[in-house]
């Protein structure tokens, strides 16, 4: 059996062989981990932009297909829309009506409207020269002493009607030979640009049936089928703008020193095997709700994350929304 010297010499030695164990692993992991470059990993976005209608219709006919690349003016899609096609000829009759109404204001008192009052004053004239006549025998007859006061003045009151009679027939031959007044030709005519003002607004929602492409792009969804009902505002299909692609990043801020605005670093593409020179021109904290690191438990501070972006300095073709791009830290 072995000694309580050759034990405890036993133990020291394992001891000795633990701690150099432990040595040279700590050793091999500060010169590989410690060492070792810490790459950020991002991804390529772009901009896009929904296409919708202004007007609920029927999906009549789509011109595009999904990872088509579209142009500006090409035309998308057609809706077909048969309420608003009525509501047009509803304001296109509206229209008529008011430039019917306009005209007849324009040209003024038909002829025939115009004799039927000068006919009326002429009547009136006539029966007012009879009254006048009767008026005065009655009244010399009164003189006389042969007529009453009451016949004299029935005959005068007569006379005064007829007088009365006279001016409201000439007055209503002088409308008529006038015309319309300036104010009803001026609503006549505001009516008719109000119906004008209908016509175009149905006008431009029937335009809205057929979606064109505002920019260059490419058509990387299509949501609805031909024959589907869509609604007013509803999206129709996703363009992704690919000549605008860009890179964002999010980076912890103890290594925000190479990615500040302005600043030029260098990344690599794997899908296409590239490297990319890269512009930052967007850098924004993400919040508490973003992933952070906590460092407090060391005496230190805790580390949040924030939200980089950068555009590439000269275009990268193949470059697609969704591709990885590596940028290695100090990679200035």
């Amino acid at each position: 059996m072995l000694t309580e010297k050759q034990q405890n010499k036993n133990i020291i030695l394992a001891l000795i062989t633990l701690v150099v164990v432990i040595g040279i692993v700590a050793l091999i992991g500060y010169l590989t981990l410690g060492k070792s470059p810490e790459y950020i990993q991002g991804q390529a976005e772009a901009d896009e932009y929904l296409v919708s209608s202004k007007v609920p219709g029927r999906i009549l006919e789509l011109r595009v297909k999904e990872g088509q690349r579209i142009h500006r003016g090409d035309t998308l899609a057609l809706l077909e829309a048969p309420d608003v096609m009525a509501k047009l000829e509803q304001a296109e009759a509206v229209q008529a009506a008011a430039q019917a109404q306009h005209q007849k204001a324009e040209h003024g008192t038909r002829a025939e409207q115009l004799q039927a009052a000068f006919e009326l004053w002429q009547k009136a004239k006539a029966g007012l020269e009879i009254a006048e006549k009767s008026y005065n025998r009655v009244n010399r007859l009164f003189e006389e002493g042969v007529m009453s006061a009451q016949k004299r003045d029935e005959a005068f009151a007569n006379y005064q009607a007829m007088a009365a009679t006279e001016k409201a027939a000439h007055a209503q031959y002088d409308m008529a030979r006038n015309g319309t007044q300036r104010e009803d030709k001026e609503m006549a005519a505001a009516l008719v640009n109000q119906a004008k003002g209908a016509v175009a607004e149905v006008t431009s929602y029937i335009d809205e049936t057929v979606l064109i492409a505002q920019a260059d792009g490419e058509v990387t969804e299509i949501f609805p089928k031909v024959g589907e009902l869509v609604g007013t505002g509803a999206p129709i299909m996703n363009i992704t703008l690919l000549d605008a692609v860009w890179a964002t990043f999010n980076v912890r801020e103890d290594l925000l020193k190479d990615f500040q605005v302005g600043k030029e670093i260098d990344a690599y593409v794997p899908a296409l095997d590239q490297n990319v020179h890269l512009k930052v021109y967007y850098l924004k904290d993400l919040g508490s709700y973003a992933a952070w690191k906590a460092t407090k438990a060391t005496g230190q501070f805790d580390l949040k994350t924030f939200e980089v972006r950068a555009e590439p300095a000269h275009p990268l073709p193949g470059l697609r929304p969704g591709m990885s791009i590596i940028v290695q830290e100090n990679n200035q």
